[in-house]
């Protein structure tokens, strides 16, 4: 089942999101989040744009959520869209569910375009973007530094 993100899933998002912190260059953050930052992050999202989980006998497998892409008012129809999925959970079209009813619910706000910025190389992650739609738009090299290695970030986009 596919719904909106309540405080009770924090503890469930930090410890999916974490497992790909302590463990991948997936995301750049280099220290565990906790469970009060997560429902802050759950929060301040869920305020203005969808924060999805998707639950099955009552377990949290997954979550995707969009954010602002930039701050300035010119990128108001523009975000930035994250999923992330527990690897037991992987490959059984959970993600694929839980992106396009954050797509669709984007739709119904006015957002115009959707960027994924995936840490490379990915082929899992670009490779189900680009199921969905999402279009390569850029690649930067070595812009970030995760367990003693530079890594390479791509922009995926997908017009509304």
């Amino acid at each position: 089942m596919i719904r909106k993100a309540i405080l009770n899933d924090a503890k469930h998002i930090a410890a999916i999101y974490n497992h790909y912190v302590e463990n991948t260059v997936i995301t750049f953050e280099a220290n565990p989040v906790s469970e009060k930052e997560m429902l802050n992050r759950v929060l301040t999202i869920s305020q203005t744009l969808p924060f999805l989980v998707y639950e099955e006998s009552g377990e949290i497998t997954g979550y995707c959520y969009a954010s602002p892409w930039k701050k300035r008012e010119a990128y108001r129809h523009t975000v930035e869209s994250s999923i992330y999925i527990t690897p037991s959970a992987q490959s059984k079209g959970i993600g694929v569910s839980l992106m396009q009813a954050l797509i669709e619910e984007l739709k119904e706000m006015s957002v115009h375009a959707i960027i994924a910025c995936i840490a490379l190389p990915n082929p899992q992650s670009t490779g189900f973007h680009e199921k969905l739609g999402f279009r390569q738009v850029s690649c930067f090299k070595e812009v970030g530094y995760k367990f003693d290695r530079w890594i390479d970030v791509g922009d995926w986009e997908l017009l509304l």
